[in-house]
């Protein structure tokens, strides 16, 4: 494999984590959000990733992987889907924006689900910061292997 497609393809995984990272942090932030811009209380997010090329079936991929190993190019985000659950009820008349029952919708948002994610996605992250700084350790011993015969 080329040392420097190692570069790519752990740069795409740092950005595409990058991402989710900050879609969980939006999540968290709006745990209590009854108003959107949609309308109705806010909707979870979720970021939607892709392999980079993706075509085919997997068990063509696999077959095909060791014909083409330098075929992978890395991953990344072609969406963020919103949640279909819908949202949980509380009663509170006094609220604002509560319904004629005295009812207000909020977000579906479990922030102990959010956290797994955000720690998830913070170790898939360092993994791939880690197979990045491993191939430039890699890259800097073959140079001085050069410099000094």
């Amino acid at each position: 494999m080329d040392l420097f497609k190692i570069f790519s393809i752990s740069g795409s995984g740092m950005a595409a984590q990058r991402s989710r990272m900050s879609v969980v942090a939006g999540n968290l932030a709006n745990t209590e959000t009854t108003r959107s811009p949609d309308g109705g209380p806010y909707r979870r997010r979720d970021v939607i990733f892709q392999a980079v090329p993706a075509e085919g079936e997997f068990s063509e991929r696999l077959a095909d992987l060791s014909d083409r190993p330098n075929d992978v190019q890395g991953v990344e985000v072609v969406g963020i889907k919103q949640s279909i659950r819908p949202p949980r009820k509380i009663f509170d008349p006094a609220h604002p924006d509560a319904n004629p029952e005295g009812y207000v919708s909020l977000p579906d948002i479990n922030p102990i689900e959010e956290m797994v994610d955000m720690l998830s996605a913070a170790r898939s992250y360092e993994a791939n910061l880690s197979a990045y700084n491993t191939t430039k350790s890699l890259i800097r011993k073959i140079l001085d292997i050069g410099r000094n015969p």
